[in-house]
């Protein structure tokens, strides 16, 4: 039996950047971290009692004696390049899918993760996430960018610089200090709306060619966010280049903010967050503020109809945290 876990990520800057469309021409830039949350997956190879060849459990149930059968195309699709077989798969998480965490990559990186140790293999960070982003963009045809991939497999605080050759993970180096002040500073909130990222990536995509000097200065953004951690700057600072990114984020597509999360937002403002975003691709999911300890309360006051998700940041990456070899040969 193997169980994986993957953790979620938070993108603070440059996301769109991190587009294909985008950053073969321009270079991409982006600055995320992961954090405390995660996902989960148990696999092992299925006894032969029963009258199928795989059981999956996600949030539907699938018995198949095929890999053509799988509704699921992540898991249809990972299966197939790795040739997995006559297996039980489970998946459990922390928080919901689709609400602007990478939870999809995440469980990418985390099932690949789990078929190479169920074939005996260790692979890189690196290998996870390249094949994370072939499979869920190329195999499954899904739009959207290569950061939540890279984020999932790598974990940490990391700026992650990207273009046609390629992509360079570069840890953000803070002291614990200035990281956990940082950590402290950070409201997350579920506004209880879910959407598929793949969606509103295709709507912000076809815009992209319309939207270049715009995410050319979100990306430049990811410049200045390094350089306040990475200085004695006054973390405020970060605060409001959050409110800075954000306003450029909502001019990117009409699908990435709503009314009803324009008012959540401007609600916490007004009750004294300096700064925040919708984390992930948009219109709904999880929105994270910067606010000053002193004003913590007045925002949970204000926003008292979401509900409040407290996390700290997370090193790891994606990890085999249970490994029992099998003996097991697969039927020809």
């Amino acid at each position: 039996m193997i169980i994986t876990r993957t953790p979620f990520r938070m993108s603070f800057f440059g996301g769109g950047t991190d587009m294909a469309s985008f950053y073969e021409q321009y270079g991409g830039a982006v600055l995320s971290t992961t954090f405390d949350k995660y996902c989960y997956v148990n696999i092992r190879h299925l006894p032969r009692f029963f009258d199928y060849q795989t059981h999956l459990t996600y949030s539907q149930t699938e018995y198949v004696n095929s890999i053509d059968e799988i509704k699921h195309p992540l898991i249809r699709e990972a299966m197939r390049k790795l040739d997995i077989r006559e297996i039980r798969l489970m998946y459990d998480a922390d928080l919901p899918a689709r609400s602007g965490l990478g939870t999809s990559s995440s469980f990418a990186v985390g099932l690949l993760n789990a078929f190479y140790a169920l074939k005996g293999k260790c692979v890189d960070h690196k290998r996870l996430a390249d094949e994370a982003i072939y499979i869920e963009r190329v195999m499954c045809g899904e739009a959207g960018g290569i950061q939540d991939q890279i984020a999932a497999s790598f974990g940490g605080l990391n700026r992650i610089d990207m273009n046609r050759e390629g992509y360079i993970v570069r840890p953000i180096v803070l002291s614990n200090c200035r990281k956990n002040e940082l950590n402290a500073k950070l409201m997350l909130f579920f506004t209880g709306f879910t959407r598929f990222s793949a969606d509103i990536q295709k709507t912000a995509e076809g815009c992209l060619k319309d939207k270049t000097d715009m995410l050319l200065k979100m990306k430049s953004l990811v410049d200045d966010a390094e350089q306040i951690l990475t200085s004695k700057t006054d973390l405020r600072e970060f605060g409001r280049l959050l409110d800075e990114s954000w306003r450029l984020k909502r001019g990117l597509s009409t699908s990435v903010s709503t009314n009803a999360i324009d008012l959540l937002y401007d609600k916490a403002l007004q009750a004294g967050a300096m700064g925040g975003k919708l984390l992930g691709a948009g219109g709904g999911g999880f929105l994270l503020f910067f606010v000053e300890k002193e004003k913590q309360q007045a925002v949970r006051r204000a926003l008292s109809d979401l509900l409040y998700v407290p996390f700290l940041f997370e090193n790891t990456g994606t990890q085999v945290i249970h490994y029992t070899a099998e003996d097991y040969e697969l039927d020809e």
